[in-house]
């Protein structure tokens, strides 16, 4: 992979420092996004999501279990993403698997919350069937096809779509009380309810500006990144930092005051987003 020019580098800075990025945005704008839904048949849901030339999958599989005895009353979220090998040439050979374990501990950090489940985006209690004996499993897996920065904030928007794309099997249960006998559903699913699923937004500082949806060529420069996981309401469900230069407190709290701000935007476009693919998908299915 060729490195940018000096000349180049000189042009990123000096176009995030002036508002005016190489590609024509400000600071705070997000590349055009695109979402499909229902793009893996066999899972439970799924999702594509495109920002600009980052392209990522997400799938969602439901699998019955029994919880935790010491959480008797949550269900298990796993989350993995893997980074293809063809999506740029730096995924090749330990460069892929150490990203892909950065991005599935950041994903589980702002989706999930801190051990405790604090500002979880995903009510692990609505996945218990019966408290401390059955409940669902969900395996979430992201995959990587095409790389050109901000791969964490569009892997939780594919995962919130395919969230949104899921259905679980209506279960009934007899005897419940002793050994729960399941029957699950061929023909009744329940839809997963993704209000409180945040959204990330990351701030790439570059010089002594910061801005979102980075390009992998503004990514080569920055000094340091925050991600910022937000719900509807504002709150703040997670926080990760990337890059070795350190940040003042002052930054980090404009950083997420920004974050917080450019969520409020990014929410509704995302929701308008996925409510337009899963009524093509529903068009599609109709049609058929």
């Amino acid at each position: 992979m060729v490195g940018l020019s000096a000349g180049e580098k000189d042009f990123i800075r000096g176009g995030v420092e002036v508002d005016l990025r190489a590609d024509g945005r400000h600071r705070e704008d997000f590349r055009p996004i695109l979402i499909e839904t229902g793009v893996i048949p066999q899972a439970n849901g799924s999702a594509r999501v495109r920002f600009g030339a980052t392209e990522v999958i997400a799938s969602i599989k439901a699998e019955l279990s029994k919880p935790n005895p010491l959480q008797p009353g949550r269900g298990k979220v796993s989350i993995h993403v893997d980074c293809s090998s063809t999506a740029t040439p730096a995924f090749e050979g330990r460069g892929g698997e150490e990203l892909s374990t950065e991005l599935s501990v950041a994903l589980q950090r702002c989706l999930l919350g801190g051990k405790s489940g604090e500002g979880a985006g995903i009510d692990l209690s609505s996945l218990v069937i019966v408290e401390g004996k059955v409940c669902w499993d969900l395996y979430i897996d992201g995959l990587v096809v095409s790389s050109d920065g901000n791969l964490l904030d569009a892997l939780a928007a594919a995962v919130k779509a395919a969230l949104t794309n899921t259905g679980i099997p209506k279960v009934d249960v007899a005897n419940a009380e002793d050994q729960p006998e399941v029957n699950i559903s061929d023909e009744e699913f329940m839809q997963f309810d993704t209000s409180a699923v945040p959204v990330v937004v990351t701030l790439t500082k570059i010089g002594k500006e910061y801005i979102v949806d980075a390009t992998s060529d503004e990514e080569s420069q920055m000094s340091s990144a925050v991600s910022v996981s937000v719900n509807r309401h504002g709150k703040v469900c997670g926080l990760v930092k990337r890059g070795g230069a350190g940040l003042d407190a002052s930054v980090i709290l404009d950083m997420i005051s920004t974050g917080r701000h450019v969520s409020e935007s990014l929410i509704p476009l995302l929701d308008s987003e996925i409510d337009a693919a899963e009524s093509a998908l529903t068009n599609d299915i109709v049609d058929l």
